[in-house]
């Protein structure tokens, strides 16, 4: 990257800027914690795995002077009671919208749809002398053939599961 560009403005906005569209509900005089930090807060716990509100807290708590480069913070993180109760007035499908297009806006590819891929392992449903079966999905947002329609890239039929069995020796 040639030293010019290194200090020009991002045309990306930040994810606060995608947030923006949130409104807080709250009486100003009384908000200890704004919206922008928890939200903040929030989505960047959630990133690495925080799955519950305790969760985010503890982890807001040992990561508190990242999340100063970015927001004051001066009351520090809020309990996870006070989280449950902010989060719990934000709409869900305006946190997801707003959520999706900072997240699409951060891929060079944002018109290219994205394939999700899931695996699974049938555990305790098999022989104890086989090995266990395991499945993988591969989930697009796009329209997709129906069940017993032929996919015209691979020539399979799609909506039949193929299944296959490997056994100790290998054979099928």
């Amino acid at each position: 990257m040639p030293i010019e560009t290194a200090f020009e403005k991002s045309t990306r906005r930040s994810l606060l800027d995608h947030f923006s569209a949130i409104q807080d509900t709250r009486e100003p005089c009384k908000v200890m914690y704004p919206l922008p930090e928890v939200l903040l807060l929030v989505v960047c716990a959630t990133i690495p795995g925080c799955d519950d509100y305790d969760e985010i807290a503890d982890w807001g708590k040992a990561r508190l002077q990242f999340l100063r480069q970015f927001q004051p913070y001066y009351w520090g993180i809020p309990c996870e009671d006070w989280l449950r109760v902010v989060m719990n007035r934000v709409d869900p499908d305006l946190f997801t919208a707003c959520f999706t297009a900072w997240a699409n806006e951060q891929r060079p590819e944002a018109g290219v749809a994205l394939v999700a891929i899931d695996g699974k392992t049938s555990r305790r449903s098999h022989d104890r002398s086989t090995r266990a079966g395991a499945t993988t999905e591969a989930l697009a947002p796009e329209p997709r053939p129906k069940q017993g329609q032929e996919s015209p890239a691979s020539g399979l039929r799609l909506g039949e599961p193929r299944t296959s069995r490997v056994g100790p020796g290998g054979g099928r």
